[in-house]
């Protein structure tokens, strides 16, 4: 059979059945260190305008924690280690966490938490408007990123 071509045969495999993929699961907590508890404390507090739930040292893991509970139950906690290194301030172009967002449900009430800012005396910059919403941004004591956040309005709402 000279001059006839046989494709090259490729092995059959049959398809894999993957498990179905829950939801990926929301944030439960996030925590971010400080260098100062006292300050930060009362800063948050003022911020969330609510006491911590939770103060203690955590002996396993060598740090101390305060927690807040905010909104749909999740956590936002300080923590000091004995073995920071360096009164340094956060930098998010360092690698590592760039900034904390929190949601609001509408521009209106984005609006609402900016005026809160001017109240406590936090410095923050202007609400941004971009396609994919609407953000104001602002810092904690130690310079980590803080931003209220909304959504683009839907329907013209």
């Amino acid at each position: 059979m000279e001059g006839c071509t046989v494709a090259a045969r490729r092995p059959i495999i049959p398809p894999i059945k993957e498990a179905p993929v829950p939801e990926f699961p929301s944030i439960a907590h996030v925590a971010v260190t400080v260098t100062d508890l006292d300050r930060s404390t009362r800063w948050y507090t003022a911020l969330f305008g609510s006491d911590p739930v939770l103060d203690e040292d955590v002996t396993a893991g060598n740090f101390h924690h305060t927690v807040y509970l905010l909104g749909g139950g999740q956590l936002f906690g300080l923590h000091t280690h004995p073995t920071t290194t360096t009164p340094d301030r956060f930098d998010e172009h360092r690698v590592g966490l760039d900034h904390v967002s929190f949601t609001c449900s509408t521009r209106t009430e984005l609006e609402t938490w900016a005026d809160r800012l001017d109240t406590l005396g936090i410095d923050h910059g202007e609400i941004v408007d971009a396609h994919y919403g609407s953000g104001v941004s602002f810092r904690d004591p130690d310079g980590i990123a803080l931003e209220f956040f909304a959504p683009p309005a839907q329907g013209g709402n």
